[in-house]
């Protein structure tokens, strides 16, 4: 049985990512703008607080159970910025480019270009749900200047990965989802999933 679920996101590369993710398991799911949902704000210093938020507004607004995902990069000589402000980071009228460059011209003059990706995942029954299931992950590379790899979106074309000599957009899609910290969340959170069913 399929079941429906609200992705409250309307981020087309997380989207697709998710549907990708979760096809095998049974959900159908569905991104909150297509419910004519809107974003919900996202005041929180950590990405847990965001993405919880952001799931009980979703549920809340569409009656159906609910996945948040709250994602960013740190990078290590930041002090982790930009981190949950990673889709902001050149403000809010920026876009992938613009906050790559921000993010290689904070970097220009420092030695540790370690960086890692964090995802963590909320999923809600409802939005008074009083046991969400939480999980947050880690991916770690190193940002390099010059963009390579045109699958991903983000940070993807500046994310080096030592174990796999690419960068995270020269990664097949398929690969991707098998090591990112997207794809390890979603793993631990159906693990979750199953264990409450």
């Amino acid at each position: 049985m399929v079941q429906k679920l609200v992705l409250a996101s309307n981020n087309a590369g997380k989207v697709r990512e998710f549907q990708e993710l979760l096809a095998p398991f049974h959900f159908q799911v569905i991104p909150q703008g297509d419910l004519g949902i809107p974003a919900a704000e996202e005041p929180h210093y950590t990405f847990i607080e965001n993405a919880l938020a952001k799931a009980r507004h979703a549920s809340a607004a569409s009656g159906l159970p609910a996945l948040a995902d709250d994602s960013g990069i740190c990078a290590h000589a930041l002090n982790g910025k930009p981190g949950v402000l990673s889709a902001r980071f050149a403000g809010e009228q920026g876009d992938d480019a613009a906050n790559n460059q921000k993010l290689i011209r904070e970097l220009k003059d420092k030695v540790d270009r370690g960086a890692h990706y964090v995802c963590a995942l909320v999923f809600v029954n409802s939005a008074d749900d009083p046991e969400p299931l939480i999980v947050q992950t880690r991916w770690y590379g190193q940002i390099i200047d010059k963009a390579s790899g045109s699958n991903g979106f983000g940070y993807d074309p500046h994310f080096f990965l030592a174990d796999q000599n690419c960068t995270a957009a020269e990664l097949d899609p398929a690969q991707k989802n098998l090591i990112s910290h997207r794809g390890q969340a979603l793993r631990e959170l159906i693990l979750q999933l199953k264990a409450r069913a």
